[in-house]
């Protein structure tokens, strides 16, 4: 029988490093006929499934995430546009009142003038009823002392029975 020797000229099972390295041997096929390596197979398989739905899951709610963020997006552009109606229709709405009230300052200032217009009219019409009522009491005035100064008596009397003529054919 021929004997195998280790490096060092000791005879090999005698060398601790070939009890080593058949216990490893006889531990791995222990391990084989006891079916570690389904166990570690399926081990490895369920982590890969485990794995495989966290990514799903990860992909569904990044998805979920991306719709969220269009509508949001959607939402904000909607309520943009609103603010810009709302803004569009307040200046619309102003810019009506300041016409309207311009219309109806313009409308009061007119009917102001024409108040005006009537009182100084009628300052005027009573302006000029007192100096005709003042001219005709002064001519009335200067006609009595003309009258007292130059007629005679019997033109007194002459001057009251024509005056009173005239009122009888007035009055008929």
């Amino acid at each position: 029988m021929t004997r195998l020797y280790a490096s060092a000229g000791t005879p090999l099972h005698l060398d601790p490093s070939f009890w080593v390295a058949v216990c490893v041997m006889l531990f791995f096929a222990l391990l084989l006929w006891k079916g570690a390596h389904k166990a570690i197979g399926q081990a490895l398989d369920a982590r890969a499934d485990k794995i495989r739905a966290e990514l799903d899951e990860a992909r569904r709610l990044r998805e979920e995430a991306q719709t969220l963020l269009a509508s949001y997006q959607r939402k904000q552009k909607e309520a943009e546009e609103q603010a810009e109606d709302i803004v569009r229709q307040a200046r619309h709405d102003a810019e009506a009142m300041a016409e309207k009230a311009r219309e109806d300052l313009s409308e009061r200032l007119e009917r102001r003038a024409a108040m005006a217009e009537a009182k100084i009219a009628n300052a005027e019409a009573h302006a000029l009823a007192e100096v005709k009522a003042k001219a005709a009491d002064i001519a009335l005035e200067a006609a009595e002392s003309l009258l007292k100064g130059q007629l005679s008596a019997t033109d007194h009397t002459k001057l009251i029975n024509e005056g009173i003529a005239q009122m009888g054919k007035s009055l008929n």
